[in-house]
């Protein structure tokens, strides 16, 4: 374990007990909702986990990096900035994910186009978009949201390769 991770959990752990303290009753509430939760979340997680497994497991890491790399050029940015527009994942497993991009040689700049248009863009959830804002309105949202997550992943990546 790492020792961000021991400092999260200490930190977290003083501020469950000073809840404890100021109203036990609150936090039990607080701590039933958040198991709720996990259990919630839990199989998106692990159907996460497992297709990753399976993309590096069938996916040698040479096409990974010849379709993400460096050498992929733009059409890698622009494959990440699609992939990541389309998939519907929380931002929290995405992490893992571009972290295994990474390793398998995807470039900094195909995975920071990647998380951002994850976090930017829904295309899945368009239609309650255009339902809730309007045709105009979500449509130019994620347009103009798709073209500033590729812009920012591309400084992100010329900041983190220098």
């Amino acid at each position: 374990m790492s020792m961000t991770a021991v400092v999260i959990n200490v930190l977290t752990l003083c501020c469950l007990l000073f809840a404890f303290i100021k109203d036990s009753k609150k936090t039990k509430q607080a701590l039933k909702a958040a198991v709720q939760s996990f259990f919630r979340i839990l199989p998106v997680v692990l159907i996460i986990i497992i297709i990753i497994g399976l993309l590096l497991g069938f996916v040698p890491q040479s096409q990974i990096s010849r379709i993400l790399g460096k050498q992929a050029g733009f059409m890698g940015v622009l494959i990440a900035a699609l992939l990541g527009a389309v998939l519907h994942i929380p931002s929290l497993i995405s992490f893992p994910m571009a972290g295994a991009f990474l390793k398998s040689g995807a470039s900094v700049t195909t995975v920071a186009v990647f998380i951002t248009t994850l976090t930017m863009i829904g295309v899945v959830t368009l239609p309650v978009e255009i339902k809730e804002l309007g045709k105009k309105m979500a449509l130019l949202r994620n347009g103009m949201s798709f073209i500033i997550a590729v812009i920012i992943g591309l400084i992100m990546g010329l900041i983190l390769q220098l």
